[in-house]
């Protein structure tokens, strides 16, 4: 099949966009984000301390007997935007779960509990003078934490009362930004091989443009090839843990999600003192990207983040016949998907192999319960190498196994790998043109470190025009 020039860009900006008049696999509303989980949901999008915006696994390139998960937070941070910045939420968990028999049940729980101190009261200011060391007296407002492991039903803490790196003020206020998050790296765990953690500011990893909510790219494709979240920060939480301390009984593989718990009660007086209290309820989920985002409709959007992977199969009916290949096919002739011919109306198990189980023979455990995980094979060779000379930023369905979905690196290009996926590039005889859907984004706006914690610097809050 050959299409016309005029044609390949429209196709290309409408499967990027996931949007006009469908999603992944259910209505995209004007609420909702494309940015995997940036003010997805009507309740978090009131409450950005507790938004999950992304979550990351994969091995350790720079250290292959580990994996690291990466869990970020507070989209859209603007880098200037004091004089509060960016604070975690007080009190509140935000977790880290890995389910390593695919249960869909958390095996063991990272948790960080943060705690804000103010050196002086009587001032609005974020630091008094120039922060030189996280226990600079001149970094008036700063945070600390304290780390648990949860597993077998016990807690543990591992880390107490130690330092999270500030908001990047600016280059007058924090000169060296990279010596306060080197300082803020904490160690834990066996001393030969420790696990580290970072609690702090980073620039936004996640690359896409999401100028399709003005009229679908300008009416005219004007607006296409951006990266929107250029300039942008999110708060991280980053974790390195030895391969085996996480690893099943049955296989390597693991399912990681990110969560955030509140109290259920939160009580303001007329004198500004609020007092929260009541069990802790789950206020935000995130796994796979684009899931919560796209596949759950704005009515059950908080009922999804409030819920358990364990009751997952109530959402399967979602993912079995999408929205998205029906438009296309609309507006453009394009084949309806369907990896199961001549059964009772569309059925889509590739897409529930990639979002909901994972790939047979390379991420999916042994007894698998669907759920919404991002699973990961700890096994699967380091490309690059000479077993697996090839990196690619679409993944596994490009040959590169280390991808997307089997974890998520940095890099990956989750658009273009995810609208790809819908338009059926796993089904045999798939039409050659969907190898060519994305959105014109194919990396960062900057480059990532080359070892830990991976994330590229935030982007200063003295710069006059960050994006």
């Amino acid at each position: 099949m050959s299409f016309p020039k005029r044609f390949r860009r429209a196709a290309v900006a409408v499967g990027a966009t996931m949007a006009l008049g469908g999603g992944l696999f259910a209505s995209l509303v004007p609420q909702a984000s494309l940015a995997s989980s940036h003010r997805e949901a009507p309740l978090v999008a009131a409450d950005p301390q507790v938004d999950a915006t992304d979550m990351y696994a994969f091995r350790s390139p720079d250290r292959p007997r580990t994996v690291t998960l990466i869990s970020n937070w507070i989209p859209l941070q603007e880098p200037a935007g004091g004089p509060n910045f960016f604070p975690w939420a007080d009190g509140v968990h935000y977790d880290i779960d890995i389910d390593n028999n695919g249960d869909a049940r958390p095996d063991i729980i990272y948790r960080w509990v943060f705690t804000t101190h103010h050196r002086n009261s009587d001032s609005f200011l974020y630091n008094t003078g120039q922060v030189t060391s996280l226990g600079d007296t001149d970094l008036n407002i700063y945070q600390t934490y304290d780390l648990f492991k949860i597993s077998d039903g016990k807690s543990k803490e591992v880390l107490d009362d130690v330092m999270a790196a500030p908001s990047d003020v600016g280059d007058a206020s924090m000169p060296d930004y990279a010596s306060l998050e080197s300082e803020a790296v904490q160690t834990f765990g066996d001393p030969n091989q420790p696990s580290r953690t970072l609690a702090g500011q980073a620039d936004d990893p996640f690359f896409l443009d999401l100028r399709v909510f003005d009229l679908a790219y300008g009416t005219n494709l004007s607006e296409v090839g951006d990266d929107t979240l250029d300039g942008f920060n999110v708060n991280t939480l980053v974790l390195q843990v030895p391969r085996r301390s996480v690893r099943g009984p049955n296989d390597s593989v693991i399912g990681v999600w990110t969560d955030a718990d509140r109290m259920s009660t939160r009580v303001q007086d007329d004198n500004g003192h609020v007092d929260s209290s009541g069990d802790f309820v789950q206020v935000s989920r995130l796994g796979m990207p684009l899931v919560n985002e796209v596949v759950v409709p704005v009515g059950a959007k908080d009922y999804f983040n409030a819920s358990k992977p364990k009751d997952d199969a109530q959402f399967l009916g979602k993912v079995q016949d999408p929205e998205l290949p029906h438009v296309l096919h609309a507006i453009y002739g394009l084949d309806v998907p369907d990896s199961d011919p001549g059964t009772a109306g569309i059925q889509r198990s590739d897409l529930i192999s990639v979002f909901l189980t994972g790939l047979s023979g390379l991420n999916q455990p042994a007894g698998v319960q669907p759920s919404e995980e991002l699973r990961l094979n700890m096994n699967t060779p380091l490309c690059g190498t000479d077993s697996n000379p090839d990196c690619n930023t679409l993944g596994v369905i490009a040959g590169d196994p280390q991808g997307f979905p089997n974890g998520r690196r940095l890099s990956d290009d989750i658009i273009d790998v995810a609208v790809r996926v819908v338009e059926g590039v796993l089904l045999p005889g798939h039409d050659p043109f969907v190898d060519t859907l994305g959105d014109g984004v194919n990396a960062n706006d900057v480059p990532f470190q080359d070892d830990f914690p991976y994330l590229a610097y935030p982007h200063h809050g003295s710069d006059p025009d960050p994006h």
